[in-house]
């Protein structure tokens, strides 16, 4: 980058630009590594939001919605499915009892663990046909991503 703060400033905005059209462009890759599935995208996004925080004691309903990009209503239906379907319970808060956390049961625990393990071998695929030079770069680049992801966290 240069010195000059426009020119700086256009880089960083053109990196940005780039970087989001990848991440998106990713986000549509990981939804089709696993289209035959019985859970839809936005389904297996909570089990797992569910799983990560599963020491927690669950997660409220407002923070599935936020994560997820959608309205509390919205958010709402995908638990209401998910638990008929016996992957998830509602339970009170203890420390709020106007409100619900959203826990994942043993079945719902199996279930990510299922998509996973399909997801994580089409993506072996895919990247097996990477030379050894770029999965280095992909691994090196993780921890960068991983720092981008924890500064958007709650």
């Amino acid at each position: 980058m240069s010195d000059h703060p426009d020119q700086a400033d256009a880089a960083l905005l053109e990196l940005s630009r780039d970087f989001r059209e990848a991440l998106r462009h990713s986000i549509y890759l990981v939804r089709r590594l696993d289209a035959d599935g019985e859970l839809s995208a936005a389904q297996l996004s909570t089990l797992k939001m569910l799983l990560d925080s599963a020491d927690d004691g669950g997660v409220r309903v407002g923070e599935i919605a936020r994560n997820l990009g959608v309205k509390v209503p919205s958010a709402t239906e995908q638990i209401i499915k998910l638990e008929r379907a016996g992957l998830v319970r509602r339970e009170i808060d203890p420390a709020d009892s106007r409100a619900v956390r959203v826990n994942l049961t043993r079945e719902g625990h199996t279930a990510v663990e299922s998509a996973n393990t399909r997801r994580n071998e089409v993506m072996a695929g895919i990247l097996g046909t990477l030379t050894d030079q770029e999965r280095k770069a992909l691994a090196d680049a993780l921890p960068v991503i991983g720092r981008i992801n924890d500064s958007v966290q709650p």
